[in-house]
């Protein structure tokens, strides 16, 4: 199968989860010039070239393959060498490009047969859990394993920075419906990572909440959900939706798109 050539901006990076395939993987979402999504997966993101290491709104390109495992439409498999970050999307671009893909519930997701969506929620709450000594020593031991791994094609390769607390996102659609979950969004992690360094884990969770609950809620907040990769409509399955990414998306649309 010949590879293509595509372009999209990063919405989504997903944190970091062991694969039996390919040692460690992040699974990242974005859309297209021509907003349609786009789901890159696998990349072994942290043993990219610094150059290749991708943020949230960056613009790239790349080569890929349909995959074979995977029916939804979105999915691409890609070819982690030839990533490459070729621009940034203006701040004052992105609410006007992504609200279309904005919708109220996942019943409206599902009845366009999509398997990445945007929703904004009527209102929520941030909670965090901090998990037990033997949890985090689990996943401690697990990631100097695949460090160790990452190290035949990266010396410099370090296991990854341990998120002492678990995120649940308690929420409410505009059909009315009450959900809760997980959040899987690296972005989350890392930040509570640099708040509990500095500030210890209750004003790191009380920082969060009001970066999410009230900076984000108060301009425009929109949750990133994909579905599970296994159960999902394309595999015969009913949807089932996971949080993975928080994104600040102004409701106000400011500036032209300027493509």
């Amino acid at each position: 199968m010949s590879a293509q050539v595509d372009e999209c901006f990063i919405l989504i990076k997903a944190q970091p989860h062991r694969s039996s395939r390919y040692f460690e993987t992040v699974c990242c979402a974005g859309v297209g010039r021509d907003r349609r999504w786009r789901r890159q997966y696998p990349v072994p993101f942290r043993i990219l070239d610094d150059e290749q290491q991708f943020r949230r709104w960056d613009w790239i390109r790349y080569s890929y393959v349909r995959p074979r495992d995977d029916r939804r439409v979105e999915s691409q498999k890609v070819v982690p060498e030839t990533l490459e970050v070729v621009g940034r999307i203006k701040q004052s671009e992105r609410a006007g490009f992504l609200e279309p893909l904005i919708r109220q519930s996942f019943a409206e997701a599902n009845s366009r047969h999509e398997s990445l969506t945007l929703i904004r929620p009527k209102q929520f709450s941030v909670e965090a859990q901090l998990k037990t000594e033997k949890e985090i020593d689990a996943e401690a031991s697990k990631h100097r394993e695949l460090a160790n791994q990452l190290s035949l094609f990266d010396s410099t390769a370090k296991p990854l920075k341990i998120c002492r607390a678990r995120f649940t996102v308690k929420w409410q659609d505009y059909d009315g419906h009450s959900r809760s979950h997980e959040c899987d969004d690296w972005e989350t992690s890392a930040a509570y990572n640099r708040f509990e360094r500095l500030h210890g884990h209750s004003r790191a969770v009380e920082i969060l909440k009001e970066k999410y609950e009230h900076e984000y809620m108060n301009a425009g907040l929109a949750f990133a959900f994909s579905t599970h990769k296994r159960r999902n409509a394309e595999f015969g399955a009913e949807n089932q939706w996971l949080l993975v990414g928080m994104v600040r998306i102004d409701e106000v649309q400011q500036g032209s798109l300027g493509f």
